[in-house]
């Protein structure tokens, strides 16, 4: 797992629950989300209350079960019913302890939301920056914003430096099935043991 880009996403996506419903707008949703993440990282937040603010929002802003889809790949075809629910439900949980695990340890990240480009109906691109700082160099990151209903927009991926995250994902379940004989049940052993731990 290619866990310094895992921190960086986990780093933008860590914000806190909101009484309002985030902007239709692709552009103006992000940077609502850049904006509650200055107040949820900071140091005189727990750890647990920013992991269970992260969880609550990530549920509202991300496309979990999009990208549960995705980073399945055809291996999803081979699924009964039971299955896929069962992996569904594994993968939410996965989802969500990987981000909040990984985020909570940092305080106030410094994006720049810069501008939106509309790909399809479905989909638009919003890019920003993850600041400089005296230890690190810049960060271009690309927010893939998926808009089948324009009044929920929600995020599919991110590419981070060229580096899609779903894809980076897709790939690692793939290699764990492959490497078991397409077993796809090891997978499924795999996120549990994650989540157990």
């Amino acid at each position: 797992m290619k866990n310094k880009f895992f921190v960086i996403v986990f780093i933008i996506l860590g914000i806190s629950h909101k009484s309002f419903a985030y902007s239709s707008d692709p552009k103006q949703f992000i940077q609502e989300i850049v904006d509650e993440a200055k107040k949820v990282l900071v140091d005189s937040n727990t750890k647990e209350f920013k992991t269970k603010k992260l969880s609550e929002m990530a549920s509202k802003t991300v496309d979990i079960k999009g990208v549960a889809y995705y980073t399945l790949g055809n291996y999803r075809k081979g699924l009964n019913d039971d299955q896929m629910n069962e992996y569904l439900g594994l993968f939410e949980k996965y989802f969500l302890k990987t981000f909040s695990s990984r985020l909570t340890d940092y305080s106030d990240p410094k994006i720049d939301v810069i501008s939106a480009e509309v790909k399809n109906p479905k989909y638009t691109i919003v890019k920003s920056v993850l600041l400089a700082t005296d230890k690190k160099p810049a960060v271009n990151i690309e927010w893939r914003i998926y808009t089948k209903d324009p009044n929920k927009p929600l995020i599919r991926d991110l590419i981070i430096e060229g580096l899609s995250l779903a894809r980076a994902e897709k790939e690692q379940f793939a290699s764990v099935i492959e490497s078991n004989n397409g077993d796809i049940t090891k997978l499924f052993d795999t996120l549990k043991e994650f989540i157990s731990k």
